[in-house]
């Protein structure tokens, strides 16, 4: 089934927030309705498996592990209709034309990534994805400190909060990152 117009959908938020999942939960409509889709993240997420997006929550799909946004056009088969794009932070800022181009040609694209790094800052592209987009949507997760809403990424070191000129890449889970509101997300300089 062939999309009338592409688009170009984002979910973004901090870690633990449940991006992946609703990744996955939009991927498995798009396949109840015999649609071709195909996923694809960056190479350097080996979390937890190579050729799967998988959620904290240890729901997965999928997926085509690729070194630099170039590589989705070139992985993509003629005939696929829905393209997700996993962790889109960690991807080459080519990914917001590759996005663009996939749409124009009326593929829906669904993006998901954190929209923030740990410093608290615009992460990568997704800034630039998330203003080119028909549809964004910001997930929340809840505070570690407080139990409210989150919208942050703390990166801790050895328990303690990340300085903020420590790397802005480094993939890792819960061992090393958590979710935190505003009033204790920390970044000391």
């Amino acid at each position: 089934m062939k999309h009338h117009t592409g688009s170009i959908e984002v979910i973004c938020g901090s870690m633990f927030s449940g991006k992946t999942d609703e990744l996955i939960r939009r991927l498995v409509r798009a396949t109840i309705a015999k649609q071709k889709v195909q996923v694809f993240k960056p190479a350097i997420d080996v979390r937890y498996a190579a050729e799967k997006v998988t959620s904290h929550a240890g729901a997965h799909y999928g997926a085509i592990p690729v070194q630099k946004a170039a590589n989705i056009r070139e992985r993509m088969d003629e005939d696929t209709t829905v393209v997700a794009i996993d962790e889109a932070q960690f991807f080459d800022p080519e990914v917001v034309d590759v996005a663009q181009k996939l749409a124009e040609r009326g593929v829906r694209v669904i993006v998901a990534g954190l929209d923030m790094d740990f410093r608290g800052e615009p992460f990568g592209p997704m800034p630039t994805l998330m203003s080119k987009a028909e549809k964004v949507d910001k997930l929340h997760a809840i505070c570690m400190t407080c139990g409210n809403d989150a919208s942050r990424t703390q990166r801790l070191v050895n328990g303690k909060p990340a300085r903020y000129d420590d790397p802005v890449v480094i993939v890792g889970a819960s061992e090393m990152y958590e979710a935190r509101c505003r009033k204790h997300h920390e970044v000391p300089r």
